[in-house]
């Protein structure tokens, strides 16, 4: 599909005519080692992979490039990556005429047969109606006929596709790795039988959006009606043809794809400068806010020889001085420290850092903080408590002893390192200013630790940010806090937490909001989201560029409240936006796990104890074909050794002050008990 805009050869003559003038031309110029260019005429169908924010932070999505990889192993297929460029380089785009274009050939996003979107978070929104309109792509699905590239979306915030559903034409529910193959040839095969029909056909169209209804996965918006009640809640989401599913369950991998090991050398520094292998897919804690930990459910394990193998060739290939070991929770990969001896054992004469991103205090152990020690740069860890009491860790599942942080912490500062980085949210369910302060004092007595064993070189970063109840998620029921409660809460850390090598970070409540309106929001909001960005709302991820007052004024145009949408609290029996996307993970789990948070019931790690969650139900199919190992489920067949199985979660134990009657028939506090490694000791010992 040809545009009438510039050719890449023309594109080119203007970009070494302006790059000059704005800031980081490095981002626009592609050209990096290890990026892939196949020759656009040879090849029949073309990609156009989409990050719709900065070259810096698309370069640190792991995501994409694996899809990057994947296409272009495809003899017959080719994907360029594209970014949003910077403000400075928009008014230029503008000015000049140029249109968006991708950074291995500098083809025009418009002349690509399929434009595939990256949507990590919400905040990229109005990013992507932006560039649709620098492509000079119609932003919605309705005005598109066969003469435009296929628009596409996937990531973490499509598990609620509403909000979008007027601009894509499709949405990826789930993993990508093989549904995105299975998109292009369904694409292929329409292209095919497109022969002898107009060029611009808005009927051919529609055939191809029925053709890609059928591929388990993928949701097709305008092949759906919603209807509302006449308080403004959601009655029923209906489809409107055969092909359209219902539900449109997500798509899982049953055994991870090789991990990609020819990553793109960037020129210049992005957020994160060094290679990155996913070596466990999904968690099994239970965290009940966590969306992640539901969504990218089953847990799958990466084994440790293809890890190996992996960094090896990273090491040849791309020459990063860090490789990252990727997971929801790194220290709870069942080999992780046997994996961090053989590559200290490997790499370690070459100085190659080990980064573990996420680690959990109940799994960590001074053994594996000494064979990081030998990798590693030596600046801090991070551990996200998430609260500061025991009771609200009992309420979110995340019974971490305090006791034991604490122990983790002196173990840190006694080997070097100076930093202790701590998360935390407020606005959990239940929470009280108590709960608050007690942030504050934690953080004060991880600090005591490190003044006694390091002096004045100990920090202390504490960083906080306020729960946004998600979809798919035990608390996708509750309502947000009030603005003046997170305000109140804040100001109350600032003031406590001051003083030499501590640093506080706290979300703005504004931000925030925008984030709970549009996960948690309709199809309304399409309306809204459109009229924000023509208001000039973009790079909403930003705090020095977000246009708060664009989105308010956006709302009242449209007669809707943000609030209505952020800081409802739901009715158990309410259609919800997203009822009709199905991650695998049953409605009447998530109801027991709500029920379970607002009486300080912990339940056990899935590894140990399985809860019928709904996602073995789904994907029999996958386990089967799984290795026994290969995933935190239990494995299906008899004979087989499996953790115990039953079909509602069973509290460990109910906390004393919120169930006392409950807690005393079940029994005393005991931990979640970690998948055992036999190569680590479990805690970190007294």
């Amino acid at each position: 599909m040809m545009s009438d805009r510039l050719t890449p050869t023309a594109i080119s003559r203007v970009l070494d005519r302006v790059l000059h003038t704005v800031q980081k031309p490095a981002r626009y110029t592609g050209g990096e080692w290890n990026s892939v260019v196949k020759p656009w005429d040879q090849i029949p169908y073309k990609i156009a992979l989409v990050f719709p924010d900065t070259y810096e932070l698309g370069m640190s999505n792991l995501g994409l490039a694996i899809l990057y990889d994947i296409v272009n192993r495809q003899p017959d297929m080719l994907a360029e990556r594209v970014y949003a460029p910077w403000l400075d380089m928009e008014a230029v785009m503008r000015r000049e005429g140029l249109p968006l274009f991708s950074l291995e050939t500098r083809h025009p996003v418009a002349d690509f047969d399929i434009v595939g979107f990256s949507l990590p978070y919400e905040q990229l929104y109005t990013n992507v109606l932006n560039l649709l309109d620098l492509a000079g792509i119609p932003l919605r699905s309705a005005q598109r006929t066969s003469a435009h590239p296929l628009i596409l979306a996937g990531g973490s915030a499509a598990y609620n596709p509403e909000p979008m559903h007027a601009f894509f034409d499709a949405f990826v529910i789930g993993e990508g790795e093989e549904v995105l193959l299975e998109i292009v040839r369904a694409y292929g095969d329409w292209r095919e039988s497109l022969h002898g029909q107009p060029e611009a056909s808005t009927e051919a169209r529609q055939d191809l959006l029925r053709r890609l209804a059928r591929i388990p996965g993928v949701y097709v918006p305008s092949l759906y009606a919603v209807s509302y009640a006449a308080d403004g809640t959601l009655r029923a989401i209906q489809p409107l043809v055969p092909e359209a599913q219902l539900p449109v369950v997500k798509r899982i991998v049953p055994v991870l794809p090789p991990p990609v090991t020819r990553f793109i050398v960037p020129y210049l520094d992005t957020v994160h400068n060094r290679a990155a292998i996913e070596i466990q897919r999904g968690c099994t804690r239970g965290c009940r806010f966590c969306q992640a930990g539901v969504v990218y459910r089953p847990v799958r394990e990466r084994p440790v020889d293809e890890v190996l193998a992996a960094i090896d060739a990273i090491v040849a290939d791309c020459g990063f001085e860090e490789v990252s070991l990727l997971s929801l929770s790194s220290s709870d990969y069942s080999a992780i420290g046997e994996l961090v001896r053989r590559i200290v054992a490997r790499h370690g004469a070459s100085k190659l850092s080990i980064g573990l991103p996420s680690l959990r205090i109940e799994s960590f152990s001074v053994e594996l903080m000494d064979l990081l020690e030998k990798g590693r740069r030596r600046s801090g860890f991070t551990f996200a408590p998430e609260a500061a009491t025991d009771r609200l860790r009992d309420v979110i599942n995340k019974p971490i002893a305090t006791e034991a942080l604490l122990r983790v912490a002196e173990e840190v500062y006694a080997r070097g390192w100076t930093t202790i980085k701590l998360y935390f949210m407020i606005g959990h369910p239940t929470q009280t200013a108590a709960d608050v302060e007690a942030i504050a004092d934690l953080a004060w007595e991880v600090m005591k630790i490190g003044r006694r064993v390091l002096g004045g070189k100990a920090k202390v970063r504490v960083g906080v940010s306020t729960l946004v109840p998600k979809p798919h998620t035990p608390f996708q029921w509750c309502a947000m806090a009030d603005e003046a409660t997170i305000r109140a809460h804040i100001d109350l850390l600032r003031q406590r937490l001051r003083g030499r090598n501590f640093h506080l970070n706290c979300n703005d409540p504004r931000a925030t909001l925008m984030e709970a309106f549009l996960s948690r929001g309709d199809r309304r909001l399409a309306d809204v989201i459109e009229r924000a960005w023509r208001l000039g709302a973009k790079f909403d991820a930003w705090e020095d560029v977000y246009r708060h007052d664009a989105w308010m004024q956006a709302f009242a145009e449209h007669g809707l409240d943000p609030d209505w949408y952020a800081r409802r609290e739901r009715p158990l029996g309410e259609v919800l936006p997203w009822d009709h996307i199905s991650v695998g993970v049953s409605k009447r789990f998530l109801i027991e796990e709500y029920r379970h948070a607002l009486q300080g019931a912990v339940i056990d790690d899935c590894r140990e104890h399985c809860f019928s969650c709904g996602i073995l139900g789904q994907f029999k199919a996958l386990r089967r074909a799984a290795p026994d190992a290969a995933w935190g489920c239990p494995p299906l067949g008899r004979g087989k050794e499996r953790q115990p199985v039953d079909v509602h979660p069973i509290p460990l134990y109910y906390n004393e002050e919120m169930s006392p009657n409950l807690a005393a028939v079940a029994g005393p506090r005991v931990p979640q008990r970690a998948r055992r490694r036999a190569d680590l000791p479990q805690p970190v010992p007294k």
